[in-house]
């Protein structure tokens, strides 16, 4: 079986991630899958919503992440996996589950995904997308109003609450395990081009020798 070249791309809230996710999976179709660190947040079925509200989700023990461990082992492997969906708009897994194929480009996207050394370990290139904080949480709050059902006032107070302190602790320092670190995300594309280079020689590289 050809190498499975697994990339991630990590980064803090708003920084940029699925941007460049997308614009591979646009130019490389189905020779990429993509992996979500979000969608392994843990379940907290038994907790009232008031409760799971008030959870800290952007710190390491928010994620099952030996779960997400074992699926990308899967898809280097070649095998498909069983994804959980998280659903933001209850601050809960829901009952849907998504089918991740496997691919010979696997794109692993999360902020903590370079905070854990035995995920770090299966990528071949990790990449951290740097923005500044002003415009990250303005970012934030766009997308968490427009597209998962939030209040502007519960966007804020996480973002105080947990989100900046958790990014300074966890997020920020992770970015010393990258290999490269692109500022302004999607829209450098310099990084973008250098990047969609790499995943193209080990694309045609693989084919040819197959």
């Amino acid at each position: 079986m050809d190498k499975v070249m697994v990339i991630g791309i990590a980064g803090g809230t708003g920084s940029g991630k699925t941007t460049i996710t997308r614009k591979l999976m646009q130019r490389f179709g189905a020779d990429v899958s993509v992996i979500y660190h979000d969608n392994y947040y843990k379940a907290h079925h038994n907790m009232p919503y008031e409760e799971r509200a008030k959870l800290n989700y952007d710190q390491p023990d928010a994620f099952d992440t030996d779960q997400l461990i074992e699926a990308v082992r899967a898809l280097k492997k070649g095998r498909s996996v069983i994804c959980p969906v998280y659903d933001y708009s209850i601050h809960d897994r829901s009952e849907k589950t998504v089918t991740v194929k496997p691919a010979r480009v696997v794109i692993v996207e999360g902020i903590l995904i370079f905070e854990n050394r035995e995920l770090c370990s299966l990528m071949d290139i990790k990449v951290f997308v740097d923005a500044d904080a002003d415009v990250r949480i303005l970012r934030r709050i766009v997308r968490d109003v427009r597209d998962r059902g939030r209040s502007l006032e519960s966007v804020v107070n996480q973002y105080l609450n947990t989100v900046k302190p958790m990014h300074e602790k966890y997020v920020e320092p992770s970015k010393r395990n990258a290999d490269i670190i692109v500022p302004e995300g999607g829209h450098n594309r310099v990084a973008l081009e250098l990047l969609m280079e790499r995943v193209r020689a080990h694309l045609e590289g693989k084919s040819a020798n197959g």
